[in-house]
């Protein structure tokens, strides 16, 4: 089966409830203010206002709580045809009374894309987690009507205030380049790359000293700069070995592996989500 390549941000979509439990497509309607000028994107984050439901803005930096859930799309009278329309984002400034359909449960685990700034990609990597991500406030695509926000790279996550705690990586869609090297502290040393090489790209390797059982080893790091095609030299987040069983340097020979995973797994940080937090919004 041939997996879409993932190449821009979509916001959050929802893929199952923690502990695997399914998503059953179980959601809440709020209303939307008539004439509400701020657009919502299919993936944004939503807040309740005075009993409406609003796009939550989320920043770089960290996130108060307050938000309610994800949209999943709204309908409402047209105005002009006076017929009801399924819409997959709220047209900003539309002047009718609107529904927004939004997954508010809190244990539902969402998938989303890493960028380093705005909507250019990065990677996730095995080293995430169990951190929190913050989030990159993009505007979402009128044409399409999805949210364009993204998780927002970083070397270090573990902020308590930012939105998205990190469950697990989208293996399905992450894209593998190898090399013959070996690395020693944060500098890995290898042939020519035949593929750049993203911030968060996941290391780990196979063997290939004196007894290669051809096991993948991952070393718990991660590509801390950006390599272009050619490059033999590649730095990276090198984690500690007496941390459990990662292994920072590769021995000479291995065949390195450089993965780019695109898309994590995520749910709502339990200090973001308003179900949570005792305090009325």
């Amino acid at each position: 089966m041939a997996y879409p390549t993932i190449d821009k941000p979509y916001g959050l979509k929802p893929i199952n409830l923690i502990g695997g439990q399914v998503f059953a497509g179980s959601t809440r309607e709020y209303p939307i203010q008539y004439g509400d000028t701020t657009g919502i994107f299919y993936g944004d984050f939503v807040k309740v206002v005075r009993g409406n439901a609003t796009r939550f803005a989320v920043t770089t930096t960290g996130q108060s709580a307050g938000m309610v859930g994800i949209f999943l799309g709204c309908y409402f009278t047209s105005p002009t045809t006076k017929q009801t329309v399924f819409s997959q984002s709220w047209p900003a400034g539309t002047l009718a009374n609107g529904v927004a359909i939004v997954c508010d449960d809190p244990d539902t685990v969402f998938k989303a894309v890493v960028c380093s700034a705005t909507t250019t990609l990065a990677s996730g990597n095995y080293a995430m987690v169990g951190q929190n991500y913050s989030m990159i406030n993009n505007s979402g695509n009128i044409n399409t009507g999805n949210s364009a926000n993204a998780l927002l790279y970083s070397a270090t996550l573990t902020t308590a205030a930012f939105p998205a705690r990190v469950v697990g990586v989208v293996p399905d869609t992450a894209v593998t380049t190898s090399a013959t090297g070996s690395s020693s502290t944060t500098t890995i040393t290898c042939s020519a790359l035949t593929s750049a090489l993203v911030l968060g790209t996941d290391v780990s390797y196979i063997f290939g000293g004196a007894s290669p059982n051809g096991q993948v080893i991952r070393t718990g790091s991660f590509v801390s700069a950006t390599a272009a095609v050619g490059a033999t030299s590649v730095t990276i987040n090198a984690q500690a070995t007496s941390a459990g069983n990662t292994n920072t340097d590769i021995p000479a020979n291995s065949t390195i592996l450089f993965t780019q995973i695109p898309e994590m797994l995520v749910k709502i940080n339990f200090a973001s989500h308003s179900y949570y937090t005792a305090a009325a919004v």
